[in-house]
């Protein structure tokens, strides 16, 4: 039994990334390429209509904005498209990134009127339309970074944005530009919020990689993954001079790549477990919930790792079955190979209802988070 809603298969390539348009009709794909690819959904079997081949390399991220219908693009040729919809076909717009290392990551802002870019170039591109020359210019963020940007996550507010890096620390800076953004109100994360301004620093638990980054739907809490399979919420101080406070959740999960809040005490990982994995607040903190894929449990996963060798050489006994037959290749799991991206699908931001799941094994999934009580009995 799973919370699984709807699997499309695209292909036998792997997403690096997707992304759904306002009315969840069409998505767009990075197919592990040069290339974006966007396929209508509406139809039977979902239909490759458009292809944007503009990158020299591979595509890294891209995001849709729902409103504008914008599509921006990034790649590891060191630039990054918006493509605009005419009602005839895609029409790209120049971006000035002014960046010497791969594009890494893009997000659009909750407002739609900027994006961000992360870069192994130890910066993240603040960029803005400019009407007068018709394109987009950006304006750098570089210290205190001192490595590559792996991830970043638009505060609700549309000016402040937090990013994790290779670094292994976690920080919020401000992205307000003058004349194009609007005063934000004082938070938890400061009141003066200059360009530029550090709003927060936090360290990996593990002196880990930072692999994905979001801020809860309020904008008030801060959550990242890293390469040691943990997830770090901070709490910020709403007093000067006080520290934050920290709940470090340490797992026996394979690392989580993408993270996502589904309300204000609920978080939904993925990664290399090839499953999407809930971790809600309670009165003792952060813990792990359930799983939406309800087809294995990780007590029975830890009892076969355990137990590998001598699993193998009993099967090759009395089963004649050899290492790399089918059997052994299919996992019990609806995604096939690791997670790369988890989206909202359907719902508010502080109530999501459905998440999208895309994955190396060219599988975007539909999860139905409103089912998720039903597996809470699935314990670690």
């Amino acid at each position: 039994m799973t919370a699984l809603h709807q699997a499309i298969q695209l292909g036998q390539f792997p997403i690096s990334s997707h992304a759904f348009n306002g009315d969840r009709t069409k998505v767009a794909i990075s197919p592990g390429s040069n290339n974006v690819s966007i396929y209508d959904l509406s139809r039977p079997s979902p239909t490759l209509e458009h292809t944007f081949p503009d990158h020299d390399k591979l595509v890294t991220s891209l995001d849709w904005a729902p409103r504008t219908n914008r599509i921006v693009t990034c790649s590891q040729d060191r630039n990054a498209n918006v493509w605009t919809w005419d009602g005839k076909q895609w029409k790209p717009t120049l971006v000035l990134l002014r960046i010497n290392r791969a594009a890494t990551c893009v997000k659009w802002s909750a407002n739609e009127t900027k994006f961000a870019v992360g870069s192994g170039a130890r910066v993240i591109a603040i960029c803005y339309f400019e009407e007068e020359n018709d394109w987009w210019i950006s304006k750098h963020i570089k210290k205190p970074l001192r490595s590559t940007v792996t991830c970043i996550d638009w505060h609700p507010n549309g000016v402040l944005i937090a990013a994790g890096s290779t670094d292994m620390k976690a920080r919020v800076f401000s992205g307000f530009i003058k004349d194009v953004d609007e005063k934000p109100e004082p938070s938890v994360w400061g009141a003066r919020l200059p360009f530029n301004t550090v709003c927060g620093e936090y360290l990996s638990p593990g002196s880990s990689w930072i692999h994905s980054i979001a801020f809860s739907p309020s904008g008030d809490i801060l959550a990242f993954t890293g390469h040691d399979s943990s997830v770090t919420v901070v709490y910020p101080s709403t007093q000067e001079g006080m520290a934050p406070t920290i709940f470090k959740v340490k797992t026996q999960f394979l690392p989580f790549t993408s993270l996502l809040w589904t309300s204000m005490d609920e978080i939904v990982v993925a990664g290399y477990d090839c499953r999407p994995i809930v971790f809600k607040n309670g009165q003792n903190g952060w813990k792990y919930h359930t799983c939406l894929d309800g087809t294995s449990r990780s007590s029975s996963r830890a009892e076969t790792k355990s137990n590998t060798a001598f699993n193998m050489f009993r099967d090759m006994d009395s089963r004649a079955r050899a290492q790399g037959s089918t059997e052994d290749t299919i996992l019990n799991t609806v995604h096939q190979n690791a997670i790369t991206l988890v989206r909202p699908h359907e719902g508010e931001r502080d109530g999501l209802t459905k998440i999208s799941a895309s994955g190396v094994d060219g599988k975007i999934t539909i999860w139905d988070m409103t089912v998720t009580s039903q597996f809470a009995s699935m314990n670690l």
